[in-house]
């Protein structure tokens, strides 16, 4: 068996991790072995954190719908099932697009739920 060194490859992969760890408080941007500890858990609260970010951006499409509609005089419940038995099929992100940018459409849109 011929001997394999693998220096220039573990030197690629140090310095990939610790490119990553730039940023880093203390030794875990300049050791590897913390480096990659705390880059692992870093990855796992990015990962969380993607699908947190859907859960509070529906949230906020939520409450910019209710405010808008109960400014005009009608409950969130009453018109989201308003706009299911007119067939209207928007989803929460544009009602809250037209809340927030076209107040006159969305008025149109309670006024025919009513």
């Amino acid at each position: 068996m011929t001997r394999v060194k693998r220096g220039t490859v573990v030197k690629k992969r140090h310095k990939r991790v610790l490119k990553q760890a730039k940023g880093f408080w203390g030794s875990r941007k300049n050791l590897f072995k913390r480096a990659k500890e705390t880059l692992m858990r870093a990855m796992a609260y990015a990962f969380r954190g993607r699908k947190l970010k859907k859960r509070d951006m529906r949230a906020l499409f939520i409450s910019r719908i209710k405010a808008a509609s109960e400014e005009r005089g009608m409950s969130y419940n009453k018109f989201i099932s308003g706009l299911k038995k007119a067939n209207i099929d928007l989803n929460r992100k544009m009602l809250s697009q037209m809340a927030v940018l076209e107040p006159e459409a969305f008025t149109v849109l309670v006024n025919e739920v009513k």
